[in-house]
């Protein structure tokens, strides 16, 4: 027999002064919102569900997505000016970058041209398919530069999948961790979700965000609404108020 969780509405898991610290909402910059109109849709629905602080995270990736941080503060003014047009006073939005770990990136840690988080915390990613061989060196020299790597979605690296020990030498490696939500559904595969509740059960888990790119991941974040899922995370969502906010 099937017991149906009791679901509880996501406004119980943001609450007052939490900030969504990855997400993809600046218009036509990277695989995100691709025109205004769908960054103020995507920005009123989360706000629906509690999310009114954001951190937006536009993609810097070599040729693909070659964000300057000017383009991004530009991108960022404009939304700005969009929602004051509108009247929409109860959204706040400031960006950073989601940094690919690369030479590029590696290249603007020289000329600190980075953009953050808050204070100094960075966020940064790998490609899908394997680890920078100088993954190590990168962290090192990112923490040498003065800042804290904040990595995203640990769980959705594959490779590490079957070699569990490398999150923890991550970990000693001054790595701090982003939980992607939607990780702790089957969006992404069995795989990575397994691998999320694994990371949260020993807890090294650091922060949270939605990665919100379009409405369909917005659709899916209720899937978490659950009492169970709150218990799991809910250190993780006040750490995102506490040094994030």
């Amino acid at each position: 027999m099937l017991f149906f969780k009791k679901k509880i509405p996501l406004t119980d898991f943001f609450t007052d002064g939490f900030v969504d610290i990855h997400s993809h909402l600046l218009p036509g910059i990277d695989d995100g919102a691709k025109d205004m109109d769908t960054s103020i849709a995507l920005l009123l629905k989360m706000a629906s569900f509690g999310i009114k602080n954001f951190i937006t995270t536009p993609h810097v990736l070599g040729s693909v997505y070659p964000n300057s941080s000017e383009v991004i503060k530009q991108k960022l003014a404009a939304v700005k000016k969009e929602l004051e047009k509108r009247e929409i006073k109860d959204i706040s939005i400031q960006a950073a970058a989601e940094y690919m770990l690369d030479g590029e990136f590696s290249a603007l840690l020289d000329q600190k041209d980075i953009l953050v988080l808050k204070d100094n915390y960075i966020l940064v990613e790998m490609s899908y398919f394997s680890a920078p061989i100088n993954l190590y060196e990168l962290l090192f020299k990112i923490q040498l530069k003065g800042y804290k790597p904040v990595l995203a979605h640990p769980e959705r690296y594959n490779f590490y999948h079957t070699d569990f020990k490398s999150y923890y030498k991550l970990k000693q490696a001054g790595c701090l961790f982003q939980l992607n939500l939607l990780s702790l559904t089957d969006q992404y595969g069995k795989g990575v979700q397994k691998t999320s509740e694994k990371l949260l059960k020993e807890n090294l888990y650091d922060f949270v965000g939605t990665d919100t790119h379009h409405q369909n991941h917005l659709e899916l974040l209720p899937k978490i609404g659950t009492k169970k899922t709150l218990a799991k995370i809910k250190h993780l969502l006040n750490n995102n108020k506490k040094f994030l906010s």
